[in-house]
């Protein structure tokens, strides 16, 4: 049991949540890639840092809190990954050496540039520990001793991952066809985009289910027509914010534009429908980075050319 004052608790979470704000990006960049969906990776996120704060208290010793949010991140993906029947282990190979230097040659630079550039869904036809060991070498840039006390390996274990993970993402680059062919919006969210852009707030708020909830990230769950509703009241005091149907991850979801001449998205947006009312938003407004890794792809509006 933690025998700490009650102020000793408080600064201690205290440092957690300000740590914690600082490496949300970073805990979303890791995970995105271990789950291969940003959108999954936002849920593992704010799903560790939850547990983080519950078992706070419980703590004998303080872990690095650094490390101690990246194991638990990472645990949790693997818990969500077995339950998705994907193989959380591979078998161990003979390791094979990898350049690891404190100032990286011109090739190793290249493979953290090709590695970041790699879209997070490629990250997923690689065996998890090899996952793992590329995004926080090649993404991250994290130091081979610390990649392998956070997965409890050898270094010579870590730097075999690492050569065959680079060697494999490679091989999945060089074999990707081209996106082709145009998604089209449906049209409950044609209508929604619509509406919004229109500024029909009494609009929008008619589509709302009695039952509907809204989720948005460092925010306490909304639920119930009345409540969601002054969504759209925050909304209505950005003048310029538009919106443009998109897909993403095989989901419709909406790209949120701070103007709309911006060349690109601020966030997105994602609904989920009961009939003709709208039971579920989530909205990714608070947490932006999200949309760093995202693929949105726009989508066509039926009737609009």
């Amino acid at each position: 049991m933690n025998e700490e004052s009650p102020s000793s608790n408080d600064a201690h979470r205290a440092q957690l949540l300000a740590l914690a704000k600082a490496l949300r990006p970073e805990l979303h960049r890791y995970c995105a890639r271990l789950m291969g969906s940003v959108i999954d990776g936002e849920d593992v996120v704010q799903d560790a840092l939850m547990r983080a704060f519950d078992g706070l208290d419980d703590l004998r010793d303080l872990p690095p809190f650094r490390t101690w949010l990246f194991r638990i991140a990472h645990n949790r993906a693997l818990d969500l990954l077995r339950s998705r029947a994907l193989r959380a282990t591979e078998a161990m190979e003979a390791a094979v050496d990898a350049i690891d230097h404190a100032n990286p040659d011109p090739e190793e630079t290249v493979m953290r540039q090709e590695a970041s550039k790699t879209a997070v869904s490629r990250f997923t036809e690689l065996p998890v520990l090899q996952r793992s060991v590329v995004v926080l070498k090649d993404v991250l840039g994290e130091p081979l001793a610390d990649i392998a006390d956070l997965l409890n390996l050898s270094i010579d274990a870590v730097k075999g991952h690492l050569a065959r993970g680079r060697a494999r993402l490679r091989e999945i680059d060089a074999h990707i066809a081209p996106h082709t062919g145009e998604r089209t919006a449906s049209p409950a969210v044609a209508h929604y985009v619509a509406l919004f852009n229109r500024r029909d707030w009494d609009g929008l708020r008619a589509l709302l289910a009695d039952d509907v909830r809204l989720h948005q990230s460092l925010h306490p769950m909304r639920s119930g027509a009345t409540d969601v509703g002054t969504f759209f009241t925050i909304y209505a005091k950005s003048t310029d914010v538009w919106l443009a149907p998109a897909w993403l991850e095989g989901r419709e979801v909406i790209a949120v534009f701070e103007h709309r001449t911006a060349a690109k998205p601020h966030h997105f947006m994602w609904l989920e429908w009961h009939g003709p009312r709208i039971r579920f938003i989530r909205d990714y407004r608070y947490v932006e980075y999200v949309i760093d890794d995202a693929e949105l792809v726009p989508a066509a509006v039926p009737g609009v050319g």
